[in-house]
C-alpha cells in the first residue's frame, strides 16, 4: 500500500453510492484505519477523523485530515473491508484525495486545444487537420482548370482558384478570419477606434485588400500608427489619419524701415 494522489476528488467518492448501506463494522474501524495509515505516511501528517462512508456492501472509506502544508483541503482516504459474515476487517487500499476546497490542478486540455494566438514560436509547427472546415480544395495544376468553367457560377466570395495551392480558404475560413479580424485589436470596438471621429476607409495610408475581405479590411501602411503593417477593419481609425494635417500659420515678416528724413540730438554728456 502506498500513499499517492488521485484525481477522484472527496465529493464524488462520498456520494457515488449514497444509497449503500454502510457497514457498521467497518465503520467502527476508525482506529484500524489510522493505524494503517500511520504505518504509511508521517504521524505529523495526520489529523482528526472526518467520516466514513460506504464504497459498496462491506466496503468503507474512512477519511482522515491531511495536516500537509503541501497538501492544504486534502484527505487521507483509508479503505477497509470484510468478507461475508466475517468479523476481521482488512485495509485494503490508502490514498491522497482532494476534498471540496482543495487547490487541484486544472482539467486536462489537449495541446491542440491550449495553444492559443500568439504561442506559436521559432522552431514550433503547428499542423492542419486534413479535414479543417475553414480550407476546401485549390487547384495545383494547370490540367486542373480546364474545368473552371462550370463553376462560373459561384461567387468569389465563395470560391477561390489558389493556383499552386491544394488547398485555399472555405466560406467558412473566410467568414471566420473576418469575425476575428472585426472583434480584434484592429476593429472598431477597439478603445482606439472608438476615441475616433475617423476611420480607415478615408484613410490614405490605407493598402486595399483583394478579394472578397478587400470589401471590409484592409491593410495599414501608418509608421506612426499603431497597427501598422497590421489588417485593419475599414471602420477602424486611430489618431494617424492621413486627414489629419497640421495647420499651416504664415508669419509676416516685417522689412526694417530706416528714417533718413529727421534725426535725433543725443546728450551724451562731458567727460
Amino acid at each position: 500500500m502506498s500513499a499517492v494522489p488521485r484525481s477522484t476528488t472527496a465529493k464524488a467518492a462520498a456520494g457515488k453510492n449514497a444509497a449503500i448501506k454502510l457497514d457498521s463494522a467497518g465503520a467502527k474501524a476508525v482506529d484500524v484505519a489510522r493505524a494503517a495509515l500511520e504505518a504509511e505516511v508521517p504521524v505529523e501528517d495526520i489529523g482528526d477523523h472526518l467520516q466514513a462512508v460506504a464504497d459498496a456492501e462491506r466496503v468503507v472509506t474512512h477519511f482522515f485530515q491531511c495536516l500537509n502544508t503541501g497538501y492544504a483541503g486534502w484527505r487521507w482516504a483509508v479503505t477497509v473491508m470484510r468478507a461475508p459474515r466475517a468479523k476481521n476487517i482488512t485495509v485494503s487500499d490508502i490514498v491522497l484525495l482532494p476534498g471540496p476546497d482543495a487547490l487541484v490542478a486544472p482539467p486536462w486540455v489537449p495541446w491542440q486545444e491550449r495553444v492559443q494566438p500568439g504561442d506559436l514560436g521559432t522552431g514550433m509547427v503547428w499542423t492542419t487537420p486534413v479535414d479543417d472546415e475553414r480550407l476546401t480544395a485549390g487547384f495545383t495544376g494547370n490540367d486542373e482548370l480546364d474545368g473552371l468553367t462550370e463553376l462560373a457560377p459561384l461567387h468569389p466570395s465563395q470560391w477561390e482558384i489558389g493556383l499552386g495551392r491544394e488547398r485555399v480558404l472555405s466560406p467558412e475560413g473566410w467568414l471566420e478570419a473576418a469575425r476575428r479580424w472585426h472583434e480584434g485589436d484592429y476593429g472598431p470596438s477597439a478603445p482606439m477606434a472608438r476615441g475616433c471621429e475617423l476611420n480607415c476607409a478615408t484613410c490614405g495610408f490605407l493598402v486595399v485588400l483583394g478579394g472578397p475581405l478587400g470589401q471590409a479590411f484592409g491593410l495599414c501602411a501608418q509608421a506612426m500608427s499603431p497597427a501598422d503593417g497590421h489588417v485593419v477593419a475599414l471602420d477602424y481609425g486611430c489618431g494617424a489619419h492621413s486627414q489629419v494635417t497640421e495647420e499651416v500659420v504664415v508669419h509676416e515678416v516685417l522689412v526694417p524701415v530706416t528714417d533718413e528724413l529727421n534725426y535725433d540730438i543725443l546728450d551724451l554728456g562731458h567727460s
